[in-house]
């Protein structure tokens, strides 16, 4: 055993330690077969520090733009899927003019009616839906600004139902109302637009649509209120026939002339603000006389096949 403090002999070189010329580190000598390191090389491409500090985020309008467009893209994805749902759960509309035929018989009214003159279906496109001929059975801006009011709670106040809504209400939905009837509506009145063309639409509308004291039809109104057949109309006669429809016992000329009055202006100046009839002729057919037919001298609706107005009403 080694004594204590005397250092290993070995006569092997690099079985220990000895500081030589030329140590990097004084008194520090590597084992056998060591070389000393050469000088360092060329130096590697630079390398840029990493920015101390926060990264920088977007601007605080691009962060609240991305949300508003999610929500915006979530909510229209929602709606899509709705609408969808809601044409499959809604009937088919290829009995339409069938139903529109039941109703007539049940009014004691010929089905088909005589065709829908010019003069009326300017009017009635003119104040109840002015896109008529490019919409696709609804409006869009109107759909949402009706479901926007029932969110609300005055949804039912919003208005805006194209003639084809009109006509699937009449048609499908009697008598119903509320967000649910609204819904269905909508949905019908696509189905309606893409299965039957415009004509079509406005003559089932003419046929079955309700111009008050007990006419059902634009026929009948026609031949009950001035004697003459649809074909026969006025400027002034159309008119009013065309804004009786939006409220019948308020715009009845028989019993509040006044107000008639007031809805014949109106539906004139729709005209004239679509380019149908300029301000003058507007002007000449409100100051016409409508030439109304008293109540027990009104005649019955055309029969069936003919463009003229019965006999006297029963």
């Amino acid at each position: 055993m080694m004594p204590r403090g005397q250092a290993p002999e070995s006569d092997q070189p690099g079985d220990w330690f000895q500081a030589r010329a030329g140590d990097t580190v004084p008194g520090l000598a590597g084992p056998a077969g060591w070389t000393q390191p050469g000088p360092p090389g060329p130096p590697g491409p630079h390398v840029p520090p990493r920015p101390y500090g926060r990264v920088r985020r977007p601007r605080r309008w691009i962060r609240v733009l991305r949300r508003t467009l999610a929500v915006l893209g979530s909510l229209i994805l929602l709606a899509c899927l709705g609408f969808g749902a809601l044409l499959i759960g809604t009937p088919s509309v290829g009995n339409a003019q069938a139903l529109a035929q039941a109703q007539d018989r049940g009014h004691g009214v010929a089905y088909p009616g005589p065709p829908v003159p010019a003069r009326f279906a300017g009017a009635l496109v003119a104040t109840e839906d002015h896109r008529f001929y490019r919409d696709p059975g609804i409006d869009p801006v109107a759909v949402f600004r009706v479901a926007w009011g029932y969110l609300r709670g005055d949804g039912s106040q919003q208005g805006g139902a194209t003639i084809t809504q009109q006509l699937a209400k009449m048609l499908y939905t009697p008598g119903q109302s509320g967000m649910k009837a609204e819904a269905k509506q909508i949905a019908l009145a696509v189905k309606l637009n893409f299965t039957y063309s415009k004509a079509q639409i406005l003559q089932m509308y003419a046929d079955v649509a309700y111009f008050g004291q007990n006419y059902y039809s634009l026929g009948a109104a026609a031949c009950g209120y001035f004697g003459v057949p649809p074909a026969s109309l006025s400027w002034s006669q159309a008119a009013l026939m065309a804004g009786i429809v939006q409220a019948p016992s308020s715009y009845d000329p028989l019993t509040d002339p006044a107000n008639a009055h007031a809805r014949e202006a109106h539906v004139l100046s729709r005209l004239v603000a679509t380019g149908t009839l300029s301000q003058a002729q507007a002007g000449t057919a409100l100051a016409q006389p409508l030439h109304l037919v008293p109540r027990d001298q009104a005649l019955s609706p055309p029969p069936a096949g003919s463009s003229s107005c019965g006999g006297a009403r029963a």
